[in-house]
Parts: C-alpha cells; structure tokens; sequence
C-alpha cells in the first residue's frame, strides 16, 4: 500500500474536473442464478469476485462482480449485480422498444474491441437463439439491441474510427439507420463508405 501521508491538500479549481467515463454500474436483479447466466453465457463477462460474509460484514447481499477484457486484462470489475428479489417484474412489450419501458435504467452499452469480435457475438448469439430486438447503425457505433433478464436493454456496439464522427458528435447521435434483425442479414455490416461526420 502506498504511503500517502505525503499527499497536499489539492487546490479547488473553478469548475468539475472531467472525468475519463464510467467506471462500473451496479445492478438490481431478481434471480442472481439467472442474470450470472445472461451476463456470463450471453454476454461473456467473466465473474472476478462475489461478496463474502466477514466479521465486518457478517450478513452481505448477494452481490457478483463481473468484468469484460480490458487489452486482454481483467479489471476489478466493469458490471455487478446485487439481487433483490422485491424487484418489480418486468414484462417486455412484444416489440422491442427502446423507449417507455418500466425500468430506471433505459439500457447498458457493451463495447466489443473491433468488428470482427462484434460480428461473431452476434452470430453467437444469433445461434443461442437469442431475440434480436434492434440492430442499427449509429454515426458513432454499430450496434446490437437485446433484452436482460430484468427488462433491461442491453446495446452491443463496435466503435467507429474516430474520424468518422469526432467532427460533429451531435450529428452523429442523431443519425440512425434501422436494419433487419433476423436471419443472416442481422449478421451483415457495412464497414466502407460510412457517413463522415463535420461540423458544417
């Protein structure tokens, strides 16, 4: 453990500091047995941790820490979840939607590191058997809609080269193109002549 007893009080600056992102969500879920499933089989997060009963905490929730791969390294943990069986069920629509469904969290976007990782993801999942809910093509990402176990939505995505969208971020938020979400052109993607997003 460092010896931080040489650390200065840092200085206030004038406004928030910026940080790099999101370091981990935390999830309720109703049946941990069946989200370690989804996260783990489905998703291919690896579990690196679970809550331990100790003498400072002899009484813990059950709670798992997951994480994906990192430039091939683990980190202490990406996703968790925390089951709570009072959590309200959640029906789906029968169409997917990603918009008015009963949850606080609207969805989770899963980052794979290129497009032929993403791709075979799909075509993993396409051969699992899971329900393709949305697959379109963002300015910015390349992405996959599913549904958790919970009702959450869960976006699979590959990002694009930077200067594709880093001119005009808003631009490419705002674009979308829906594409099929069955059979082998749900498994097919367009990676030339990509719209190229600058500031006018």
């Amino acid at each position: 453990m460092n010896d931080m007893s040489e650390a200065r009080q840092p200085e206030a600056p004038e406004s928030p500091v910026t940080p790099v992102g999101v370091n981990h969500i935390v999830l309720h879920v109703r049946d941990m047995d069946v989200s370690h499933a989804f996260w783990t089989e489905v998703l291919g997060f690896r579990q690196v941790g679970e809550l331990k009963a100790t003498e400072r905490r002899p009484n813990p929730p059950r709670m798992r820490f997951y994480s994906g791969l990192h430039n091939g390294n683990l980190k202490h943990h990406d996703v968790a979840l925390v089951e709570n069986k009072s959590l309200p069920v959640v029906v789906p629509p029968k169409e997917f939607s990603m918009f008015g469904n009963p949850t606080a969290v609207n969805h989770i976007a899963i980052t794979f590191p290129n497009r032929e990782a993403w791709l075979a993801q799909l075509a993993y999942l396409q051969k699992k058997g899971v329900e393709f809910g949305r697959r379109v093509d963002h300015g910015m990402t390349h992405s996959l809609y599913i549904q958790s176990p919970d009702g959450y939505g869960v976006e699979l995505v590959y990002d694009l080269p930077r200067e594709v969208w880093e001119g005009d971020i808003d631009g490419a938020l705002n674009y979308v193109t829906e594409l099929p979400k069955d059979g082998d052109a749900a498994l097919q993607d367009k990676a030339e002549g990509l719209p190229v997003f600058a500031k006018a």
